[in-house]
């Protein structure tokens, strides 16, 4: 039997009436639901459900409110250790938590702000999405949090993203109305979450709505800041307190009259949002999107999807100052590198309107200028393409992720159910008819990483902290 803190039990009853607490309740009596969501950048989910199909027999049940989510079978764990996770070709993601991404309307060659992004699941949607056009850039306040955030994005072979680290306040110094696209996953008190994770209740007893309205307030001021005119934002919880859903749009809303609620289609259960939990009760409230966990097969959301008027213009950073350069040299060797391992020019098979730059040995391709971003705490601009050593080029795990196996000069093909995909993830040597040079491993055509191919053996290149236990 769960025991819920009273003030929440009582908050809840109010909102639910008694029937409604029963029915919330009830839902802690069997598992809660879980998913994935395909890698929209290197598979469609019908192709993404037939492999499932002939690999298990699986007939995946689709998420309703996300057309590439799928609820999942069994142990999550049989997922994540699989070579398709390794590949990048899904993300593990709860249903509920699919729905913002989903929501905000990506299109390539958008300016795109995930401000509250760790560990990664919205901005690795937010990335496929926009493809390989346009700018992400993700950040999350926590240096330690940003990494895993950096290291998802780079799983699923993100190519226009920017990872950054920094308070809300400070990013706006540098992207003041530069973003047509924001999404804001604010932190939050986490009442949805209290099935899928128990210990957040003691961490709502010791915080309560309040200290998280006053957070989410000061996240969304700067946000507004950022946002562009005919931008769109989407706000989002995962609390059902109206203090920060519905009465936390409600302010944003009364503070900047230029922006305005967008209505949302409600699918698969989800529910309008209450105005009269608002103190204007403005109709308009009712746009945006509740998940509750007794009516939709997820935990506990809401979504609200706004537009700021104006006519969207894009925008090109000011440049502080120029990190460095790269050399003559630095550019032969990789340009030598690309020509004796890549099929075709270097140019073409980096997305379009890139930036090369090189900052402490390391060969970078990036969305937008380094030199644009100097004082910002950044933990990756766009691509790291590898490692310039003194007469050589060493291409990086991320690099390969974001390749096609058609782009390569050799690779080494596994099938799904080949040992060989495994031990290549576990670390572990290669061996076999391997023409010398540097190799991508793949699965069933879709990579993996590196390896060095010499008489026969296959040293293996794959990243150490990404290895598989």
């Amino acid at each position: 039997m769960v025991h819920f803190p009273p003030l929440f039990e009582e908050n809840m009853k109010k909102l639910l009436s008694e029937d409604g607490w029963k029915a919330y309740t009830a839902t802690f009596e069997h598992d809660y639901w879980q998913g994935l969501r395909v890698n929209l950048s290197k598979i469609t989910p019908e192709q993404y459900k037939e492999r499932r199909r002939l690999q298990t027999g699986e007939d995946l049940e689709r998420v309703p409110w996300c057309p590439s989510g799928f609820y999942l079978k069994g142990e999550t764990s049989a997922y994540s250790k699989s070579p398709d996770y390794f590949a990048g070709l899904f993300y593990l993601q709860e249903p509920s938590a699919m729905a913002p991404a989903q929501i905000l309307p990506i299109e390539p060659g958008d300016h795109v702000l995930d401000l509250c992004a760790a560990p990664g699941g919205k901005s690795t949607f937010l990335s496929g999405k926009l493809g390989r056009k346009g700018v992400l850039v993700s950040n999350d306040i926590s240096p330690s949090r940003a990494k895993a955030l950096l290291k998802n994005l780079e799983m699923q072979g993100a190519t226009q993203a920017v990872v950054t680290a920094e308070a809300p306040y400070k990013l706006g110094k540098w992207f003041g109305g530069y973003f047509n696209k924001i999404l804001v996953d604010a932190p939050c008190s986490g009442e949805g979450m209290f099935h899928k994770e128990p210990s957040i209740m003691k961490n709502w007893e010791q915080y309560g709505n309040e200290y998280y309205r006053k957070l989410q307030d000061q996240i969304m001021t700067e946000a507004y800041k950022m946002l562009s005119p005919g931008g769109m934002i989407l706000y989002s919880t995962c609390t059902f307190s109206p203090l920060e859903d519905e009465q936390m749009i409600d302010r944003f809303l009364t503070d900047h009259p230029d922006i305005h609620l967008v209505p949302i289609e409600k699918t698969g259960g989800m529910e309008d949002g209450h105005p009269e939990w608002a103190d204007a009760k403005r109709k308009e409230l009712a746009y945006t999107a509740r998940f509750w966990p007794q009516k939709v097969k997820g935990q506990g959301h809401f979504a609200a999807l706004m537009v700021k008027d104006g006519t969207y213009t894009p925008t090109m950073l000011e440049e502080k100052d120029q990190r460095g350069g790269f050399s003559a040299q630095d550019l032969t060797l990789f340009e030598g590198w690309c020509r004796d391992n890549l099929n075709g020019e270097w140019q073409k098979i980096l997305p379009g309107d890139g930036y090369l730059s090189k900052i402490n040995g390391s060969l970078y391709y990036s969305p937008i200028e380094h030199g644009t971003l100097a004082g910002l705490r950044v933990l990756r601009c766009g691509i790291l393409l590898g490692e310039l050593k003194k007469d050589r080029f060493e291409p990086s795990q991320a690099f390969a992720l974001t390749l096609t196996k058609d782009q390569v000069k050799r690779r080494i093909d596994c099938a799904f159910d080949d040992p060989r995909a495994l031990s290549y993830l576990k670390g572990e040597t290669l061996t076999g008819d391997f023409e010398d040079g540097w190799t991508l491993v793949t699965v069933d055509g879709y990579p993996l990483g590196w390896g060095k191919a010499v008489r026969g053996i296959l040293k293996n290149k794959y990243l150490k902290g990404w290895k598989l236990d």
